[in-house]
Formats: C-alpha cells, structure tokens, sequence
C-alpha cells in the first residue's frame, strides 16, 4: 500500500553505506498539522539503494510530494524483542506538480527482494 505526503523539506542526510550490498539516505519534512495549524508534523523518511539520489535535485526548505510504503521489521536478538518502523521513500516530486525522478521502470519497493540480514555484530538490521 502506497501513502504520499506534502512538505517543506528541512534535512537531507548523506548516504550511509551500511555493508557492501545495502545503502541508505535519510531526509525529513515539515508538514503541516491539519488539526492544529500552530504544530506541524516532522516527518523522517529514508531511501534506499538505487534510490539514495532521489532527493539529491531537492533543497532544503523546498515544497515536495513524497510517495511511501510503510515496512515494519520484528527483530529479536539475545531474548529481547524490538519492532523497527520505517517509511521508505520511492518517489519525490516538486509539490504542485512535476515529473518523478523515480528510475523509470523502477520495480516498487514491496517487488524488490528483501536482502538477508546481516551476520555479526550487535548492529541494527538497518
């Protein structure tokens, strides 16, 4: 299932190689609150592998559309049980309109295969 989302861009992170085979790049919007107009909504996205550069043409404080899946993970290590959440960007566009800067052809991202998780070392699976 797809979401998309309007905002201010505010951070755009550099990439982050996490291992030979799996990279990512984090970049958050403002959005603003419909219930309370005095709050807006920080919103943290990430993209990745061939994706990273999707956000790369955008500056920050710059009006985009942002088209996301929702991944949940369940990761349990040593008896403890943690739940990860991310929203994982696929498509950026200016807000208003505008071409996708998606590869096109792209697969979406729940048609890409999952990779394996990684062996060693108290990391993350992200």
């Amino acid at each position: 299932m797809a979401f998309e989302l309007t905002g201010k861009l505010i951070v755009k992170e550099d990439t982050v190689k996490i291992s030979d085979r799996f990279q990512k790049r984090e970049f958050v919007i403002d959005v603003p609150n419909e219930k309370n107009p005095e709050w807006n909504d920080t919103i943290k996205f990430q993209i990745t592998q061939d994706r990273v550069d999707l956000i790369e043409p955008f500056n920050i404080g710059e009006d985009v559309k942002v088209a996301f899946n929702i991944r949940g993970k369940k990761w349990e290590r040593d008896g403890r049980v943690n739940y990860f959440t991310n929203l994982e960007a696929w498509k950026i566009d200016k807000a208003g309109g505008g071409a996708g800067n998606a590869p096109s052809g792209a697969p979406m991202p729940d048609q890409l295969e999952e990779l394996p998780p990684e062996e060693g070392g108290d990391d993350f699976p992200f």
